[in-house]
């Protein structure tokens, strides 16, 4: 271990809290390979996993290099350069298995649509994670999902990281290759390692409107950036993102779709700090996109996401309450597509708009208590608003060549309005340290901009409770 980071041990020893954020694209990031490597029990870096302790933001700022076990290594040579990787491959598995049950009858399937789902696995993981080399690590994510039936690359990413001195205060600084925008954050407020950790993975129904930032880009990019954290409190990341889209030949042909056009920059700034018995971080992150709809040249809409976020952690004995919170403005320019006259459908299967340009407002607002690292309480609020977009929303999706507003389409929006708002509840217990059993409960008060009716066909957004008893198992 380096010295920075020993000298903050009793630090995250007596703190041990976990890092919760916006809703968003779900994924592990606790790996047991992380455990083998580094010779630690797993609550060393999490709590609840993937929450992150102080000490488990450290290991992944310095890339995932930490260890304390076994390795081959060789100094080298004039003829050979050096070598230094584990004995036990940094492999790592991860399954999830849940039923869900949404409260209304599921329309798109018919009246006598099934509401229970039961899926195992409902995704399925394999990990490549852990010291590549001195100074470089891996989180390389290879996922099954069983709706989809089909493996996936999942979030991944390589790092590079080291250590030095600036104005006299320790730096940690370093380079990240990834395909997900937010993935290298330490922090967990940002959308890519978000509250909820597990959603239901059947096809339930979900609000139709959501900022690019939050998942819209996941695995479909690939990014390269650095990353420096000065005299452990201020952060900054600066990532550029290009199309790298799974199943295209290379270099892309005209007929493919959503390419981005030129680079997309990812800017991230954070401070975070001790107050009292507490910890808090403030920050702010964005992200501007041209994305091409059709071919891959040509006119191109326009998404400019910026956001604020924050997150506090107080300990209380051997219990934690920790409060995040991350509001997200999205402002979206509607270069490259149709427009239509307000109550107009567009033709099914077009993407166009009633307006020239839009804007989205999430805010996404969570917190929990955690009981000795073993049992955790968690109630967060998911609330989005925004101009109303008849076109948009009423076409921007569509089911079998259906646009919304056909009554076998659950998730339809009459009003095209994007305002839903949607309520949290979760319970997690750890009988050991790498297996989490837990309940969800999600409940709309608004969806697709109404309380009741909000599909035109008598649907009402309460239809689309939905309750998951889920297992999560790490080894």
């Amino acid at each position: 271990m380096t010295s920075s980071i020993t000298s903050r041990l009793p630090s995250w020893r007596l703190l041990m809290l976990p890092l919760i954020g916006g809703l968003a694209v779900q994924g592990a990031q606790a790996v047991p390979s992380y455990a083998r490597q580094t010779g630690m029990p797993c609550e060393a870096c999490h709590t609840m996993y993937p929450e992150l302790t102080p000490f488990g933001r450290d290991f992944k700022m310095n890339g995932y290099t930490i260890t304390g076990m076994q390795q081959i290594q060789s100094k080298g040579s004039d003829n050979a350069p050096a070598l230094k990787i584990n004995e036990i491959p940094p492999l790592s598995l991860m399954l999830q298995t849940s039923v869900s049950e949404v409260r209304g009858v599921n329309k798109a399937n018919g009246p006598a649509a099934q509401q229970v789902s039961s899926q195992f696995p409902q995704q399925l993981s394999l990990f490549f994670a852990g010291e590549i080399s001195p100074h470089m690590g891996s989180f390389l994510q290879i996922t099954y999902n069983h709706q989809s039936d089909h493996f996936t690359q999942d979030q991944s990413e390589i790092r590079y990281a080291n250590q030095s001195t600036l104005a006299g205060m320790p730096l940690t600084y370093g380079l990240t290759l990834n395909n997900t925008p937010t993935m290298e954050d330490p922090w967990q407020d940002t959308p890519a390692w978000g509250f909820p950790y597990i959603t239901p993975g059947a096809a339930l129904p979900t609000p139709a409107a959501q900022p690019f930032i939050m998942g819209k880009l996941a695995q479909s990019v690939v990014g390269i950036g650095g990353y420096m954290h000065l005299d452990n409190h201020w952060y900054a990341d600066l990532t550029g993102y290009r199309s790298e889209q799974a199943g295209l030949s290379q270099p892309y042909q005209p007929n493919a779709t959503n390419m981005l056009s030129g680079v997309a920059p990812y800017l991230r700034l954070a401070y975070d700090t001790n107050v009292g018995n507490g910890y808090l971080e403030v920050g702010a992150y964005g992200m501007a996109i041209n994305q091409i709809p059709a071919g891959i040249t040509g006119a191109s809409n326009r998404m400019v996401d910026s956001a604020v976020d924050t997150q506090y952690e107080l300990p209380l004995g051997n219990d934690e309450l920790i409060v995040r919170g991350t509001y997200i403005h999205e402002n979206d320019t509607w270069n490259a597509i149709p427009h239509a006259a307000a109550g107009v459908q567009c033709a099914a299967g077009t993407v166009c708009s009633s307006n020239n340009s839009d804007s989205l407002n999430t805010l996404n607002l969570n917190a929990s208590f955690h009981f000795a690292n073993q049992q955790e309480v968690s109630l967060g609020i998911l609330r989005t608003t925004g101009t109303s977009d008849y076109a948009y929303y009423n076409n921007n999706q569509v089911v079998a060549g259906v646009p919304y507003g056909n009554p076998n389409v659950l998730s339809g929006d009459a009003s095209g309005s994007p305002d839903s708002t949607a309520w949290i509840a979760q319970y997690e217990f750890l009988p050991w340290q790498n297996v989490q059993l837990g309940v969800q409960y999600t409940a709309y008060t608004k969806f697709n901009g109404a309380t009741t009716n909000y599909d035109g066909m008598g649907r009402n957004a309460s239809a689309n409770n939905t309750a998951m008893v889920y297992g999560w198992f790490m080894w």
